[in-house]
């Protein structure tokens, strides 16, 4: 079990330095991610400022908080993604499946339904 917990070896002394084409596409598509993540973050923080009050209590951060977390939880999956993509590259293995594009569905689809509750109800 404490295997799961320890730090793994720097990328660098892992395999071998792959085409640094990979590496830079990996790196574009992490940053692609990283601006998502951020834009979500940003439209929660506008969510919970600049919408007009609700009659439900806290309907602007019901609306903006699970943006802000899915921004947040998207981010630091979009940089787990990023190394474990690069370690396999480095290690001649198959590239890991992401589940990051299911989690950024659902997490949209679960902030687009609570909206809707709240704009219907407030």
């Amino acid at each position: 079990m404490l295997e799961r917990f320890r730090r793994a070896k720097p990328l660098h002394e892992v395999g071998t330095e792959p085409d640094v084409r990979f590496t830079y596409a990996n790196e574009r598509t992490f940053l692609a991610w990283s601006r998502t993540s951020l834009a979500l973050v940003v439209t929660g923080i506008a969510a919970t400022q600049l919408l007009p009050k609700f009659d439900i209590e806290f309907g602007r951060r019901l609306i903006g908080i699970p943006l802000i977390l899915l921004g947040a939880s998207l981010e630091l999956a979009s940089y787990r993604h990023w190394d474990a993509n690069q370690r396999a590259m480095r290690l001649g293995q198959p590239l890991p499946p992401s589940r990051m594009t299911l989690v950024l569905a659902v997490g949209i689809a679960i902030v687009a339904a609570i909206a809707t509750v709240v704009a219907i109800v407030g």
